[in-house]
């Protein structure tokens, strides 16, 4: 007994489907194709009609039918357009030259948002450079077009920088900070990089634009000043914090170096306590904690400055935050303490953009969301050589992953 199976549930446009066969070896199925006589013969490059010189025949690679390897037999017509000139013509399911339908791209393309190139090329069975070429073709065609001239009602935005890999290929991302989604990214971190965004704006965007959230890097200021001045630069948070969690470290290891045989082994393992707020500590690290800055003035202050330094973001007003920030400072010039003299120097040089949060209390929480997302993509692809490729896969990253790679759309 046979079983027809109509070609609209494969969906094979203009294919009439004759027969699914089993290979001799057993490795995986066939599915035998004739071209649909009904349907005219168009001449790819032109759209015209043509006459039909012969018939062509293709094997390309399906998704996966029944646990096994499918692959379709098609059927294409040669146009035949003037002497000597005669093309092949398209087929709906599969571009020109690919040997993989389209909803097998989609499969492939599915896979690889979740998965590494190297666990999907083994999982299908074809090799690592086939299905990144897939995957980076199926983004470029799909993923909406980010184009800052087509940009309206941005009030605030984020830069950031993102590397390829550890000290490598950096790219410039801009997120919407109130929409939180990726709105440009390009390679580079300079601020002719950034500033080639901005002059991409629609004057009437650009002049909307309340303040752009970054960090303390000259580069992106730059960009901001030349193209939007109207606009406040925002210091994050977690940026300050940051720089001062280098001066505690830096601090730490200078006493570490000082102390004596008992100061040391009691400064062993408290480096992230110095870090941890007081709240995420556990009873036996907080004990831990207290007999270290007991017994170490220099890691005592170190330690009160950063509550008393957290505590700048809570100020009610711009003036508020400027003047706090400046009786932190006036402390910590008190000390003795090279790094933390250069960090509240540093505070100083960008005190106007730190405390300019106090007027739109902007994070860089969207950002640094987006980032985690990024740095999966580094570590599922264990390094990606390809700087384009890197780039789809940013843009990616920010779309909802809403469609199933499983069903296409009716």
């Amino acid at each position: 007994m046979t079983i027809d199976i109509s070609q609209h549930i494969l969906r094979l446009k203009g294919q009439r489907v004759n027969e699914i066969e089993l290979a001799e070896d057993g490795a995986k199925v066939i599915v035998q194709c004739s071209r649909d006589a009904r349907r005219s013969a168009i001449d790819p490059a032109t759209g015209k009609k043509g006459s039909i010189n012969q018939h062509i025949r293709r094997q390309v690679n399906d998704i996966p039918f029944f646990g096994y390897p499918c692959v379709i037999e098609i059927e294409l017509a040669q146009v035949f357009i003037s002497k000597g000139e005669r093309r092949i013509e398209a087929c709906p399911s599969v571009d020109k030259g690919c040997r993989f339908t389209h909803r097998f791209c989609h499969l492939i393309s599915g896979l690889c948002r979740h998965l590494s190139i190297l666990a999907v090329s083994r999982h299908l069975g074809i090799r690592w450079e086939t299905v990144k070429n897939i995957d980076k073709a199926y983004l470029m065609e799909t993923l909406p077009a980010l184009d800052p001239a087509q940009l309206a009602g941005l009030e605030y935005i984020g830069v950031d920088e993102v590397a390829r890999a550890k000290g490598h290929d950096y790219m410039t991302v801009v997120y919407d900070m109130v929409g939180g989604h990726l709105i440009w990214v390009e390679a580079g971190r300079t601020a002719e990089v950034f500033s080639r965004f901005l002059k991409q704006l629609r004057p009437d965007t650009a002049h909307k634009i309340k303040a752009v959230s970054m960090d303390m890097g000259p580069a992106y200021q730059k960009a901001v000043r030349e193209s939007l001045p109207m606009a406040d630069i925002v210091f994050d948070r977690f940026h300050v914090m940051k720089n001062y969690s280098k001066a505690i470290h830096n601090q730490r290891r200078l006493e570490f170096r000082k102390a004596d045989p008992s100061g040391k082994e009691l400064m062993k393992g408290t480096h992230y306590l110095l870090l941890k707020n007081a709240d995420k500590l556990n009873e036996k690290q907080s004990n831990k904690l207290q007999t270290l800055l007991e017994s170490n003035s220099n890691l005592n202050t170190l330690y009160v400055l950063k509550e008393q330094l957290q505590a700048l973001w809570s100020a009610p007003s711009f003036e508020g935050m400027s003047e706090q920030l400046e009786n932190w400072c006036l402390i910590a010039d008190q000390s003795h303490m090279l790094y933390l003299k250069k960090f509240a120097k540093s505070l100083r040089k960008h005190c106007v953009g730190i405390c300019n949060y106090a007027k739109h209390k902007l994070t860089s929480a969207r950002i640094e969301a987006c980032n985690v997302s990024i740095g999966m993509i580094r570590k599922r692809a264990r390094g990606i050589r390809d700087t384009e490729y890197f780039k789809l896969k940013i843009r990616q990253s920010s779309i909802p992953d809403n469609q199933s790679m499983f069903y296409l759309k009716s």
